[in-house]
């Protein structure tokens, strides 16, 4: 029970600084304002507030309050687990995704090596182009443990696969370990993507992980390098 309490406080205030309705180096509402608002304790507001902290969207001043933080705003932002879709809604960028591979494969020694999947286990493979304001600029690699993302389809795909699993399966996403490197472009990068001249992609390798601990998504994120931002809050 404290534990969804403390995530109802921690999606509110996110809410709020995402819609604007509390602004950056602006004071949100204090620990007893929000303890009050939704009937928890003290510690459980602070639970939120540390987990919005370590996300860079909140600084505690002692003596004065806990403040939003001011952010630079980038095109396209990585890090944590926000979708394609997500990250292009908030930005107010026009995003299409097309699905030029949709396929099940049984994992063997290679593939093995390349997601960590175990061997003989059943995935799905996936290639998702993304385009943002008409320019193929994303190609997504994505593999995913079948058993977990039962259901999948290619249209869903083409949506979003988290808000799939997430909010129609119920999944509980814990996190995602990145690796980000910068490579020329292989032969799918140069048939799917819109290179424009550009002789290096960033590649984010993406392992992402349910909350009990189980490998569920193998994802080679290739950005044209000219649309690629990567941004990080490293806490002291």
């Amino acid at each position: 029970m404290a534990k969804s309490r403390y995530l109802e406080i921690y999606n509110f205030i996110k809410e709020n600084i995402n819609n604007g309705t509390y602004l950056p180096e602006e004071k949100i509402p204090s620990e007893n304002q929000l303890k009050d608002i939704f009937s928890v304790s003290r510690n459980t507001v602070r639970k939120a507030i540390d987990l919005l902290a370590s996300d860079g969207l909140l600084s505690s001043v002692h003596g004065k309050g806990v403040f939003v933080m001011k952010k630079i705003p980038v095109n396209f932002l990585l890090g944590g687990t926000e979708s394609f879709k997500e990250a292009s809604l908030k930005n107010s960028l026009k995003y299409k995704t097309s699905i030029p591979i949709f396929e099940t494969l049984i994992v063997n020694e290679e593939l093995n090596k390349k997601t960590h999947f175990p061997i003989g286990e059943t995935i799905y493979h996936i290639i998702r182009i993304r385009e943002i304001s008409d320019e193929k600029v994303i190609l997504d690699d994505n593999y995913f443990l079948k058993e977990i993302v039962e259901g999948l389809t290619a249209s869903i795909a083409m949506d979003s696969i988290y808000e799939f699993l997430e909010n129609k399966k119920g999944i509980k996403i814990n996190g995602a370990q990145k690796i980000i490197s910068v490579e020329p472009p292989n032969e799918e990068d140069k048939k799917y993507l819109d290179l424009r001249g550009n002789n290096l992609v960033a590649i984010v390798k993406n392992f992402a992980y349910l909350d009990n601990g189980t490998l569920f998504e193998y994802t080679e994120s290739h950005h044209r390098s000219d649309k690629f931002v990567f941004s990080s809050y490293a806490k002291r």
